[in-house]
């Protein structure tokens, strides 16, 4: 049974902080989960084989390429304002003057 103890110096190593409701909360919530955990550690097993993941394991990947499909020009000439073929764009976080 997890106590009250352990689970403040849990909460103390994860820098939580809880109310004294909260925390009997989580020795009955806590309490459950290791109960349910000895229930399933005393079904038999034998002969079964461990799963590893739950998914599809095929997993289907591209090759990594780069494909041109536009020119520089081309990407650019939609943007409003460039500078040395880069993006232009207003300054939005401005410096104080006493810096």
């Amino acid at each position: 049974m997890i106590s009250k103890d352990e689970i403040l110096h849990v909460a103390t190593l994860a820098n939580l902080k809880f109310q004294d409701d909260e925390v009997d909360s989580f020795v009955s919530q806590l309490g459950k989960i290791v109960g349910m955990e000895s229930q399933l550690s005393s079904v038999d097993t034998t002969g079964i084989e461990p799963t590893y993941n739950m998914g599809d394991t095929n997993s289907v990947f591209r090759e990594d390429k780069g494909i041109r499909t536009q020119t520089r020009e081309q990407l650019l000439e939609n943007v409003p304002e460039t500078d040395n073929n880069l993006i232009k764009v207003p300054t939005i976080v401005d410096k104080e003057d006493d810096e």
